[in-house]
């Protein structure tokens, strides 16, 4: 049998719906799991069917807690773990709850919607929503910075070298890594600075979205720390799905930073490089305008293990 994977390369959308749910201490909670995992493959399946054009999915992740008191596969994916906090001088990437994450997209908001009541209403009774965030997409693919973000992205079969386990893990090859993170900017320090001193922090033009010269670009740039590479000088990336959100009336504005991975260690050394600095001190200024509120890891696994699950 092919190995199906979720979702996790789709390129992001129009629309999204983030949710993170965490059990409560049910009884019905693994035959309310199996039934979601059944209603995740039929979610999908029928809304590709009837709006093939509409770029609609929802994936699923699970974290290391729900992984355990569900009793799921052993061992474990490898790196599946509990987040644990990365804390910089200045600035924290802080860990938080979650045994479900839900991601859902599409061009068309009814869809997404429709699918995120039906798992709402299924799952309600074991557990409890902690974060639902309304993505959307802003102008060319900016953030609420007003900066293009995503340049990086991996293309072609790039996308699921990144984003998907191979042979390193044959058990779990085809899932992948979800790390997500909710961020909250400060708008009214960041339109404080003039377009040069933006530019200097997020290390490309405003405009045009080109990459300064490493010549000019501040070591302590966006750009400079969050993109990695291993110890042999090659690309280390990961697909993000990053979405901007908004609430003017309450002055909320925020990235939900959401990447696939075939391994977490890429994420993490991102993290560390941000947060910690390269060398320590020297962490990413965007950190000064942009909080973490949350930081949990989930696992996605294939299609196939939710078919497996579902009993």
């Amino acid at each position: 049998m092919s190995i199906e994977s979720q979702n996790v390369t789709d390129y992001p959308n129009t629309n999204t719906i983030f949710m993170v749910w965490t059990f409560k201490d049910d009884p019905q909670l693994k035959t309310i799991f199996q039934q979601l995992c059944a209603l995740i493959l039929n979610l999908n399946n029928s809304a590709f069917n009837r709006f093939p054009d509409s770029r609609v999915s929802c994936v699923m992740g699970i974290g290391y807690d729900a992984w355990k008191k569900l009793e799921l596969p052993k061992p474990l994916p490898k790196e599946l773990a509990e987040f644990e906090e990365i804390k910089g001088v200045k600035h924290t990437a802080v860990s938080t709850p979650g045994d479900l994450h839900f991601h859902l997209r599409a061009d068309n908001q009814s869809l997404i919607f429709d699918m995120a009541v039906e798992i709402s209403k299924l799952i309600s009774s074991v557990a409890e929503s902690i974060l639902e965030v309304h993505g959307f997409k802003y102008w060319d693919a900016r953030s609420i910075l007003g900066f293009v973000d995503g340049t990086e992205n991996p293309h072609g079969s790039d996308r699921d070298y990144f984003a998907k386990i191979g042979d390193e893990d044959k058990q779990y090859k085809g899932g992948s890594y979800l790390f997500v993170q909710k961020y909250l900017h400060n708008m009214d320090a960041w339109k404080g600075l003039s377009t040069d001193e933006q530019e200097k922090v997020i290390g490309r033009s405003k405009e045009n979205d080109i990459e300064m010269s490493d010549e000019v670009k501040p070591s302590n740039s966006h750009i400079a720390l969050a993109n990695i590479e291993g110890e042999n000088g090659e690309e280390l990336k990961i697909v993000r799905d990053n979405m901007p959100f908004g609430n003017p009336s309450t002055n909320e504005f925020g990235t939900y930073f959401i990447a696939y991975a075939s391994t977490f260690t890429t994420v993490k050394k991102m993290l560390t490089n941000m947060f910690i600095g390269d060398p320590p001190g020297n962490y990413d200024r965007i950190l000064d305008f942009s909080t973490a509120m949350t930081g949990t890891l989930f696992f996605v696994p294939t299609r196939n293990m939710l078919d497996e699950f579902s009993g």
